[in-house]
This record gives C-alpha cells, structure tokens and sequence, in this order.
C-alpha cells in the first residue's frame, strides 16, 4: 500500500467509527514551554513537566526573550530539564540585542551544560509593532544565527516556519526562500507558527516540497484557553483566526472549565485532521498548562512510557 492508498485508507477509516477510536499510537510529540518569572510559575513550570515526561517527547524547548534576566532563566530551565530528566532539553536563541559574542557566550554555556538541541530564531522587537533592528555587532538574520553556531559545535537546530507567512515577508515566495536559507545553513528542521486550518498546513507543505525543501515541518500547534489573547497573539503572527472559532468560544468569559474544554475539542480535532492526512509529530505550545497536550496526545493514541533516566 503505497502513501496515497494509505491517507485513503485512513479517511474511509475514521468515517466508519469514532474519530479517536483505535489510533495506533505512533504519534510523537514535543513540548514548548516558557521560563518562569516567580517561584509560583516555576512550580507550575515542574508539575508540567512531570505530567509531560511519561508521553516520552522527543524534546522540549524553552523560549528566550531579550534581556538579560530571562535569558538567566531560560538558561536555568534548560540546564536543569537536562540535568534532572530523560528528556532532551532545546533552548531558544533569537538575534535580538544581541552581539555575536554574547551568543557565542551563551551557546558555549548550553553544550557544557550537556544541551544539544538549539531553536534558533531571528526574534521579535522587545516594543511591540517595532520593526526588527539587528545588534550592530549582532546576526543579520536567522539564517546567519544558524551558521554562526554550526560553526560553534554540531547543535541540533530547529526554525520557525510560517505557514500564513511572516507578517514581515515582503510575500509567500521570500518568506519561503528564507526558509530555505536557514535549512541550507544547517538547520534540522522547521517548527511552524500555530495555525487553525490543517489545508494551510498541508498546502504549505506542498510549496515548500516544490521549493526544494526536503526538511522535516513540525506543525505547531497552539491550545487555545484565552480566545482574547489569541487573537492578539493570532495578529501579531499573521494567523488567520477563523469566525467558527469565535462564535465557540462566545460566552465563555466567566466560565474557565468550559473554555478548556472547547479548547480541547478544537485542538484535538485539528491534530486528528493533520493524522488522518499522515502526520505524526506534533510540536505543542503548552503555555506552561500539561493538562490539555496531555488530553490530546491521549486521544492521538499515546500512553504512559518507562523512560527513567
């Protein structure tokens, strides 16, 4: 049975009984998570983490804004998710305010620290609606961070993809010939932005294949708990929110458990989607929340694993 026949096979397949019964269990996912400002948050922060472990992820990341505190916390978490659990850890890097020798300095501290895996990106002004000014001793760009430390050590490299395009990019085709840019520099792979429409996803896909890219595109996907905030969010990355999704969530202000469990259905229902056309990684943005990633990793068919360290 050849690809084709088997996403068929699959479509007849999820016609015929419930949309999560019977899923093979061959899903595997990846978490992102943000670093904690207080001690409460950290807190939170572990208990994910503990939640999470037993999906066995192939990694999880930990973002990385300008300034020097959070980079002090990022840098923590990252260390300490190495150090005190089976998981391999990925640390973001962006080029915001930033010369090449802090990052340099930076990096060097994630290898000794035992991290392998970097998510390298160009970063977004620390005002928002600023437009993007590099450090005058800093990387350019993306594509030139990914080659910088390529040149440091053998990382692992993941990137950001859009799919509805970089509100920054000039069109479709520059975004995408960006993207190129950076897999050609060294990168892994590419880590998309979040996104409501599987045929955006799949339809990216497709350009990005005819464009020569042959790199794996992990599909971000985002849970929606606040659907306010990810409206706001949703505009400041080019994500299309679609009217659907706001007619679900009418109502829910004062009602938190409802709203999780919208949240729930929609994403699960848009992660069945992008199986049934044969995807298998998932790459989750958690908000530092496990319970609905686990919900959905459940209903894609993964269990608890033994991955002691």
């Amino acid at each position: 049975m050849n690809a084709e026949q088997k996403v068929l096979a699959e479509a007849r397949r999820i016609l015929d009984a419930p949309l999560y019964a019977d899923l093979g269990g061959d899903a595997d996912v990846s978490f992102e998570f943000f670093p904690p400002k207080t001690e409460k948050m950290e807190e939170t922060l572990w208990e994910s983490i503990e939640t999470l472990t037993p999906l066995g992820p192939r990694f999880v990341s930990v973002t990385y804004g300008a300034g020097g505190t959070t980079r002090e916390r990022t840098h923590n978490t990252v260390a300490r998710i190495a150090k005190e659990t089976a998981i391999p850890a990925a640390a973001h890097l962006t080029c915001v305010a930033a010369s090449k020798a802090e990052i340099t300095e930076v990096a060097h501290a994630y290898w000794e620290a035992g991290v392998r895996h970097i998510v390298a990106l160009r970063g977004d002004p620390p005002e928002q609606g600023a437009k993007f000014v590099p450090h005058p001793e800093g990387y350019q760009n993306a594509a030139e961070l990914v080659a910088g430390l390529k040149d440091l050590h053998d990382f692992e490299i993941s990137v950001a993809a859009y799919p509805e395009v970089h509100p920054d990019a000039d069109c479709a085709k520059s975004d995408m010939d960006n993207l190129k840019r950076k897999l050609d520099a060294g990168a892994t792979r590419a880590i998309t932005q979040f996104f409501f429409s599987p045929e955006n996803y799949f339809r990216f896909v497709d350009e990005a294949r005819a464009a020569g890219i042959d790199a794996e595109i992990l599909p971000g996907i985002m849970p929606v708990t606040n659907f306010a905030g990810i409206k706001k969010m949703s505009a400041m990355c080019n994500t299309d929110v679609p009217g659907w999704m706001a007619r679900l969530f009418e109502g829910l202000d004062d009602h938190p458990p409802a709203r999780q469990l919208i949240a729930a259905t929609i994403a699960a229902e848009l992660c069945r989607k992008l199986y049934a056309g044969g995807v298998r990684s998932f790459h989750f943005y958690t908000l530092n929340r496990a319970e609905l990633s686990y919900a959905i990793c459940h209903l894609l068919g993964m269990r608890p694993k033994d991955i002691s360290k």
